[in-house]
């Protein structure tokens, strides 16, 4: 079943380089324009060990805009919106590490530069014991904790911009 997507309409898109955690750069467009998290659809991508995209289901291919060749392979950090703070991340990566569920709001670019939010739950894949990778799977957020998140990430950006 296809998902429905707002075609964005044409409007002021910049540019904006991100810094990763391994200290490797992207430039990528962005834009304000949002897209609806869309009613009724779980989004649900497995990585490997390192963060590397092994598994995107459809509903993650029509939401980020990307073909699925263009995902499976890259960190799935390729999905990064310049308004996530470090912070996030670091605490995403700190608990699943420690081997447990790991909640959270997360802003999520697209490939032309619009945006979506997600309320995600990542957790370790374990096999025998040792954890082989990492699931997540997205749902559709609470708009009040959109706007609660935003203010708080917007804060969070500016502490690592003035450390």
């Amino acid at each position: 079943m296809a998902m429905p997507l707002q075609q964005p309409a044409a409007d002021a898109v910049h540019t904006h380089e991100i810094t990763f955690y391994d200290g490797t750069t992207r430039t990528v467009k962005v834009s304000d324009r949002e897209i609806p998290y869309p009613e009724g659809r779980l989004i649900i991508s497995r990585t490997d060990l390192n963060g590397i995209l092994t598994h995107a289901n459809d509903a993650f291919i029509e939401l980020s805009g990307y073909e699925r060749e263009e995902l499976i392979g890259q960190p799935h950090c390729i999905l990064r919106h310049p308004d996530m703070p470090k912070a996030a991340f670091k605490d995403l990566w700190e608990t699943m590490l420690a081997g447990k569920k790991w909640h959270g709001y997360v802003k999520n670019l697209r490939k032309d530069g619009s945006h979506y939010w997600v309320y995600a739950t990542a957790v370790p894949n374990k096999r025998g014991g040792q954890v082989v990778g990492y699931t997540s799977v997205r749902r559709k957020p609470s708009r009040k904790k959109i706007e609660e998140m935003t203010a708080l990430y917007k804060q969070w950006l500016a502490a690592e911009k003035g450390a």
